[in-house]
């Protein structure tokens, strides 16, 4: 085990800075509010924190769109703040990740506010501009992920700038070798300061085709894929030509090799593409490209054990020597336990973490998980989110997963701020808030930490081979093997008992030995069959 790399099998707590804990009381979370919080952090039993971004920007898409890669935005602190939270949280024993959002920039960053000026100046050629078509209209069919044309007219040059994001973040031109090393320098800059790994935003949207060719259009019957359904109209093409490039392996290279210079540091890859776990396979092959890389495959409405079953065994036979990261939350879906769930609460909460720290791979777990936080309803009159303002009411954007962390049931603001907090703390929030559950020994948040301490004494879950088992719905089984141990692991995925025959999974009770030390183990064992009650789990060691 101590030859293995930190990051496999590693629990990454991801904070999402403006709601994580405010420590000015502006309403805003901020850097020195994730300082005073590092001790709640350890106690999680996480390896490491991934921060999402806290870099000087307008904010127009909070913080993904960043105009200055090398500085602090005011709202979250200053340089220095950052250089107390890696002193500390490395004291702590938790590693620090942060987000490089490389693909695009702000309107605002200074590359941007040149390269517009004309198309003669010394930054004309660091975004991707094009000439109109011969009717002034755009270049190509490509479009925005947020709605609409993914092309914007600047008076200025006579052209159009491409943006896949909001019009406000214009793609940056990897075909021009200046702009990567700029990149890389701004990536190394962070280095410098003791990071320990980056989570690289969109990272397959960093090349396009160059010779800027039409997407084709996707049938109506296809068009309901990862993050995007008919209510988007991006859904309605196959996005072959303004991501996910050839071009793009050989920088993905340079940033590893630039990591290389740095032992013991990492990269995740965040990818979504028309086939996603292919590109995660090729991103994260070899010893030359991306540590990991995580997909949108599992932060879909889909939940089944065969559909996690097919997108595990999928990955699992196309990646032979990348190493994948699991997440079922972020600040980009709804929360799982309502998205998955309808709302169950409880063990239901309580088995999903399991699930997803149980399979081949490192997780990615959103703040709040550990509390098992519902989809919050935020109102019209509240929605900051730029894509659900768009796409309102079909689509009521991101913030429902964004709101406030609740620390204290009885406080203002459930303990986030002594401001009004950019969104609302809901009601059934703070009933979850960490005070409640500190003091309850069942509680989600007590189970998490439980389990993430049990967990790190199996080394068969940290870096193990995975083997799917063949059974019937609800039911998610499999075997984790490493050196010599092996466990199987179950879990019932639906709030009805259900019962498996130890035989059909060509093994039996003589074989298996119960692992009942950690509070999430709820199944048993009786002559032949497992029983798993609710949203159970299960994890026995197999005799050899």
């Amino acid at each position: 085990m101590s030859e293995q790399m930190w990051w496999r099998g590693a629990v990454i707590y991801q904070i999402y800075p403006r709601s994580f804990n405010d420590a000015n009381h502006d309403g805003i979370g901020d850097l020195p509010g994730i300082i005073a919080k590092l001790d709640y952090i350890a106690s999680l039993g996480v390896d490491a924190i991934w921060i999402s971004p806290f870099f000087k920007s307008p904010m127009k898409d909070f913080g993904y769109d960043i105009s200055d890669y090398r500085d602090i935005d005011p709202i979250f602190g200053t340089l220095a703040d950052f250089d107390e939270l890696v002193v500390k949280a490395h004291a702590l024993g938790i590693k620090i990740m942060i987000d490089q959002v490389l693909s695009h920039t702000s309107d605002q960053h200074q590359w941007f506010l040149e390269s517009r000026e004309d198309q003669d100046n010394d930054k004309s050629d660091w975004y991707v501009w094009a000439d109109a078509k011969a009717d002034g209209t755009a270049p190509n069919n490509w479009l925005s992920i947020f709605g609409g044309t993914g092309w914007t007219w600047e008076p200025r040059r006579q052209q159009y700038y491409l943006h896949n994001f909001l019009s406000s973040q214009p793609d940056l031109n990897f075909h021009n070798p200046e702009v990567r090393q700029a990149v890389l320098d701004n990536v190394e800059f962070w280095l410098k300061r003791g990071v320990d790994g980056f989570r690289l935003d969109a990272i397959n949207f960093c090349f396009h085709d160059a010779q800027l060719r039409d997407n084709p259009a996707k049938p109506k019957e296809l068009r309901q894929s990862i993050g995007f359904d008919e209510k988007n109209p991006y859904a309605y093409q196959y996005h072959y030509y303004n991501n996910t490039q050839d071009e793009n392996l050989g920088f993905i290279e340079s940033i590893r090799a630039l990591l290389d210079k740095y032992p013991g540091t990492v990269a995740l890859g965040e990818i979504s593409s028309e086939d996603s776990l292919k590109t995660m396979a090729e991103y994260t092959q070899g010893d030359h490209r991306l540590h990991m890389g995580y997909s949108f495959d599992l932060l879909t409405d889909n939940f089944t054990a065969g559909y996690i079953k097919q997108v595990v065994s999928s990955l699992e036979s196309r990646v032979s020597d990348g190493w994948p990261c699991w997440s079922i939350s972020n600040h980009d879906v709804q929360r799982v336990v309502s998205r998955w769930g309808g709302y169950q609460q409880g063990e239901f909460a309580k088995m999903l973490f399991a699930m997803i720290a149980s399979l081949r791979g490192s997780v990615c777990s959103y703040q709040g998980e550990e509390l098992g936080l519902t989809e919050a309803d935020i109102a019209y009159e509240d929605i900051q989110d730029p894509y659900g303002i768009t796409f309102w009411p079909q689509f009521k954007g991101r913030d429902g997963c964004r709101t406030p962390h609740p620390w204290h049931k009885e406080q203002v603001n459930a303990g986030f701020s002594q401001a009004k907090p950019w969104l609302p703390v809901p009601a059934e929030h703070a009933d979850k808030a960490v005070d409640v559950q500190e003091t309850q020994v069942d509680s989600i948040l007590n189970s998490y930490r439980h389990f993430n301490q049990w967990r790190k004494k199996h080394p068969s879950l940290l870096y193990g081979d995975i083997e799917l088992l063949d059974c019937p719905e609800p039911i998610l089984a499999f075997t984790r093997s490493y050196q010599d141990e092996t466990l199987v692991v179950c879990f019932n995925l639906s709030d009805k008992a259900q019962q498996l025959t130890l035989s059909s999974l060509q093994m039996n009770e003589q074989q298996i030995t119960a692992l009942t030390e950690h509070q999430l183990v709820t199944a048993s064992i009786e002559a032949d069959k497992l029983l798993l009650p609710a949203f159970a789990s299960f994890y026995g060691k197999l005799s050899s």
